[in-house]
């Protein structure tokens, strides 16, 4: 569902964005991005979003992003919305004729979340540099449309070789009845899928990295999809159905539920 643009409240650097200041991101696209929930004015794995922030910002501009300040342009911009509870976009954009990179916040209503079982269509396109999170990403938006336009909820991602990436907008991760395995292909690391991760060692239950082909998707007992807005089992990918597993999806919520919030 797209946002209206009247719903949506941006600034940059600290003020209010004017009509000119949004001609960047439309006209100029060249930058980065991490999206967060905040709820309470805190969010979860705010210094995994700092430093995605600050990494591709040297990657692409050779500057680095300081964290402190980014926190406080996130409740200034939460202050300007009057929001606690918000989605929150924190992107890093290179004005034209710039030899400094402006952050430029954005804030729209929480998006709650949604835990209802998802279908994924297989399609043959891997993202370019895809540890970089950024906006604009054409082929994305394209087959996340004819997915949906074809009966199912999203598109899942595979390379030339068959293999399994992401999801269109998620990470996704498999179930072999031990341990939660994620694709080890080349893909972006999500902020959810690193919390997953991490809680998931600190429980004593570890996940892997293996490569996944398309075709021995049917091996798994059970996959799920994350995201910055939570996560969500998988019940189809094309024609391969899989249960939902109530245990996994528990464990899976409990650790996510449970990595700590910080403040901004």
């Amino acid at each position: 569902m797209t946002t209206p643009l009247s719903d949506v409240y941006a600034e940059f650097d600290g003020r209010p964005a004017t009509e000119e200041d949004l001609r960047i991101p439309a006209f100029a696209g060249y930058g980065h991005f991490t999206a967060m929930q905040v709820r309470d004015r805190t969010v979860r794995g705010l210094a995994l979003h700092l430093d995605r922030l600050d990494s591709a910002n040297r990657e692409l501009f050779g500057l680095p992003l300081d964290g402190e300040r980014v926190c406080e342009l996130i409740g200034h911009a939460l202050d300007g919305a009057r929001r606690y509870d918000a989605s929150v976009r924190v992107h890093g954009l290179m004005p034209p004729g710039s030899t400094e990179p402006v952050p430029m916040v954005t804030v729209r209503g929480p998006a709650p979340e949604d835990r209802t079982p998802r279908s994924l269509m297989s399609v043959p396109f891997a993202r370019s540099v895809p540890h970089i999170k950024r906006s604009g990403e054409f082929c994305q938006i394209y087959y996340g449309e004819q997915a949906r336009r074809a009966g199912f909820d999203d598109a899942l991602l595979t390379s030339p070789a068959g293999m399994v990436t992401e999801g269109a907008i998620t990470n996704i991760g498999f179930w072999d009845g031990a341990s939660v395995v994620w694709p080890d292909a080349p893909a972006l690391t999500g902020i959810t899928m690193a919390l997953l991760e991490s809680g998931l060692a600190r429980a004593g239950r570890p996940s892997v990295r293996r490569g996944v082909t398309l075709d021995g998707v049917g091996a798994y007992r059970a996959a799920f999809v994350s995201n910055s807005q939570g996560i969500a089992p998988v019940h189809r990918i094309d024609d391969t159905l899989f249960a939902v597993d109530e245990d996994l999806m528990e464990l899976l919520g409990q650790v996510y539920d449970g990595s700590p919030r910080e403040n901004v």
